[in-house]
């Protein structure tokens, strides 16, 4: 008689830890790294909680810049990115059996970067002086099987330099791996 007392809480248990595994809230990841090809980058990206993440990139920025003056130029900086995402999406994506693996989701983000100088320095390209911007972005990342990652964000941004403070579009795709566990 104790057995059967013994297995039927047993069963009990392992039902209920089986149906909370189901009814687990959708997360983002607490610690993920990646690797970006396009433009070299390593990035960090560390779940505070559910839905929010801090994102640090560091990365090689290319730009472009006309001038009647001059011409066209184009240029190439070492950069870091900070970012505070929200994943807004992940829930909604997870009901439709979508994957939210690895942060994949929609985000809104607000972004710092700041862009050193340009390592290409001579007349040719023209100079790029540091600066720093501040922007609001949307996007989305996706992570698939093998750990294959896309990243696209945009929005409007306001960059600071040393002779001007203007309106810009920040835009970036990215293609890369996710490594670690």
């Amino acid at each position: 008689m104790k057995k059967n007392y013994l297995f039927l809480l047993l069963a009990v248990l392992c039902i209920n830890a089986v149906q909370a595994q189901d009814d687990a809230p959708v997360s983002v990841v607490k610690n993920q790294f990646k690797v970006n090809l396009l433009f070299p980058a390593f990035v960090y990206e560390h779940g505070f909680d559910a839905k929010n993440t801090l994102y640090s990139e560091v990365t090689l920025g290319v730009g472009y810049r006309y001038s009647s003056y001059y011409g066209t130029s184009w240029y190439v900086f070492p950069m870091i990115n900070e970012q505070f995402r929200h994943y807004y999406n992940l829930e909604k994506r997870a009901a439709k059996g979508k994957r939210t693996a690895r942060n994949s989701g929609n985000f809104l983000a607000a972004s710092a970067y700041y862009n050193f100088e340009s390592l290409n320095t001579n007349e040719k390209y023209g100079n790029y002086d540091p600066s720093f911007t501040l922007a609001a972005l949307w996007g989305f990342q996706r992570t698939y099987k093998g750990r294959f990652n896309l990243e696209v964000h945009l929005g409007p941004g306001v960059n600071f330099d040393k002779y001007d403070t203007e309106f810009v579009p920040v835009t970036n795709f990215t293609l890369g791996w996710v490594i670690g566990k």
